[in-house]
């Protein structure tokens, strides 16, 4: 797999030497003000805002959080309006406990069944059924090809027995459909291959969809779905064949993108859309073995990188989610694998 860093290259400007010159303040109040005329007509209000305020990242300090892990399960559900957690790998092996954060406090559920331990599964919510459809992941022996719905009223999972589903595969993209909000299921690894097939749960059974054209057979890849403009996107990932792309899906085909600009090629990122900068934002992942701490975001045409003053340090196996209730994305976890270190703090990002 090849690899590449971007560079970011600062002007440096020195400040204005007010000692030895007159201020003319008016003409500085003038000029600001042609200054602001001209970017209010080059950028809608709402872009301006943005334009003048970065995004920022904020640690949460929270209570009874779950332990360092990486590699875990995590979506918002919309039922009990929490951030839910299931599974990953931790310190002494794989997890299969559950969690649920409301945005101030942690808490372990304790339902009567749940998934057998595994990192590397994946869920998203599903708006016909009212439940967070989780499916496959890897438990140290056998690649996992069971899916299960957790019920946000009731606190349970329940296995589904779907008739057709895809085969075992760790690090497959979960993602809303665009166009009637059920759950999409894209690529993953099979300890052999990576897929490339795109699959839909529809209620009780996997749909493998036929497409004309799709993405290169890719695993643990940046992919979250914009539901206003209809649109979800993908980029990166782990692969044999080069996933430094981008694609567009809009629930019935698969479009290359050709944007100016990229992130460097990723792995395992988090991703999750932001509907106040109505863009899908990317953080960390891992670079050919070194760990990233940066952000950006796919407003539909364009990466676009965002330099918030204060970050979650660099790490990969992280995941995030848009929280409604709270009106900001929320992460949590990952690990920094070239020094084996394990987190779980929490993070909202500030729009």
């Amino acid at each position: 797999m090849t690899s590449r860093r971007s560079t970011a290259h600062a002007t440096q400007t020195q400040p204005l030497d007010m000692r030895n010159r007159a201020f003319n303040f008016p003409a500085a109040v003038a000029c600001a003000l042609v200054l602001l005329s001209v970017a209010t007509t080059m950028f809608p209000a709402d872009a301006f805002v943005r334009f003048l305020r970065a995004p920022t990242w904020k640690k949460v300090a929270v209570m009874n959080p779950p332990a360092k892990r990486a590699g875990f399960a995590l979506a918002y559900d919309e039922v009990s309006r929490k951030v839910v957690v299931f599974g990953g790998y931790g310190a002494h092996g794989y997890f299969n406990d559950t969690w649920t954060f409301d945005g101030t406090t942690w808490a372990k559920q304790a339902p009567s069944t749940a998934p057998s331990p595994r990192a590397g599964s994946n869920m998203i919510y599903d708006w016909k059924t009212k439940t967070l459809v989780l499916f496959g992941g890897y438990n140290g022996q056998q690649f996992l090809a069971d899916t299960w719905l957790w019920d946000g009223a009731t606190g349970q999972w329940t296995q589904a027995h779907p008739k057709s589903s895809p085969g075992g595969l760790t690090g497959p993209a979960l993602f809303t459909d665009p166009l009637d909000r059920r759950a999409d299921l894209f690529g993953g690894y099979d300890g052999q291959f990576y897929h490339l097939e795109t699959w839909r749960w529809r209620g009780n059974t996997w749909q493998q969809l036929q497409t004309p054209v799709a993405p290169s057979a890719r695993s643990f890849m940046v992919c979250a779905t914009n539901l206003r403009a209809r649109w979800t996107v993908l980029f990166g990932g782990l692969a044999d064949v080069n996933p430094d792309n981008t694609w567009m899906w809009d629930g019935t085909q698969w479009t290359a993108e050709n944007p100016p600009s990229q992130p460097p090629t990723v792995y395992d990122p988090a991703s999750a859309y932001e509907p106040k900068l109505d863009a899908v934002l990317k953080f960390g992942g891992g670079n050919g073995g070194v760990d990233l701490a940066d952000t950006w975001a796919w407003n539909g045409t364009t990466w676009t990188q965002l330099v918030p003053s204060k970050s979650p340090s660099a790490r990969e196996s992280v995941r995030m989610a848009y929280d409604t209730a709270l009106g900001r994305i929320v992460l949590f976890g990952g690990t920094l694998y070239s020094r084996g270190l394990l987190y779980n703090d929490t993070w909202e990002l500030i729009p």
